[in-house]
């Protein structure tokens, strides 16, 4: 082509910008052209081959993996590759064909569809309550010895609405965790109030191990959408095999959740 495509040294090769540019293009005909042979090779038949899967852990083994037997013997030649775990994962690198991701999506680069809400709720075990009170309001949020989610950030700031009534509570508490099970076994034990997902939760607060606060505070923002996606690369849009695992999905959440039934 007469230019240089790549800076090369000793110990690495680097594209120049000439080659960033080329490589841009270059990829998406060849992501349109690995979706046009997935799309014709699986035409034929009943959606077939492995399909690999990223999702959260505790969200799969609660929600998911219940799913997959139903799934399974709907689609007997699709052969499933299941990983759990909480990073964000690449697609790309990780060959992963369809990843489930819980919150906020922050990139525009992936094709997303909605699988349920995300709500979030306040809630402490009866015990912690009997010992230290219930609050009504989300100032009260402050006198109470609340367990975190730890975020990479380090921020510990509760954000609640009720018709337009929009607070920032900056919270505290003996115990911060990075995994969300670790908390709601912390709060049934009666260690403090959490903020903690309706899909995790939901349960506990049925059965009476945990009971719902502040009921009309809604946590987060009416402007995010913090839900339940599943993500995929655009070359994954014509292929049955994961068309059918997210149809699956979204027939068996929707927008009224089972895990939603019986709560505010």
């Amino acid at each position: 082509m007469g230019v240089q495509l790549l800076n090369r040294s000793t110990r690495s090769v680097t594209l120049t910008d000439a080659g960033v540019r080329y490589l841009e293009r270059v990829t998406v005909i060849l992501d349109g052209l690995d979706d046009a042979n997935r799309s014709v090779s699986e035409s034929g038949g009943a959606p077939r081959g492995r399909l690999r899967v990223s999702m959260p852990t505790a969200f799969a083994s609660m929600h998911v993996a219940p799913a997959m037997g139903q799934f399974m013997r709907a689609y007997p030649k699709i052969s499933l590759d299941l990983r759990m775990e909480d990073g964000v994962v690449n697609l790309v690198e990780d060959r992963v064909d369809v990843a489930v991701r819980i919150g906020v999506l922050e990139t525009a680069s992936l094709i997303a569809r909605r699988l349920a809400p995300n709500r979030r709720l306040i809630c402490a075990s009866p015990r912690y309550l009997s010992e230290h009170g219930s609050p009504d309001h989300p100032n009260d949020l402050t006198r109470h010895n609340c367990l975190c989610f730890t975020f990479e950030d380090g921020d510990r700031t509760w954000r609640l609405e009720k018709g337009g009534d929009a607070h920032a509570i900056r919270v505290d508490g003996t115990m911060v965790a990075n995994n969300s099970e670790v908390l709601r076994q912390a709060a049934t034990d009666g260690a403090g109030i959490v903020m903690l997902p309706s899909w995790l939760v939901g349960e506990d607060i049925r059965a009476g191990r945990l009971i719902q606060l502040m009921p009309g505070w809604i946590a987060g923002h009416r402007e995010t959408d913090s839900a339940i996606h599943a993500v995929y690369l655009p070359n994954r849009r014509g292929s049955q095999k994961v068309r059918a695992f997210v149809d699956h999905l979204i027939q068996r959440f929707g927008a009224s959740p089972y895990w939603d039934e019986g709560l505010d």
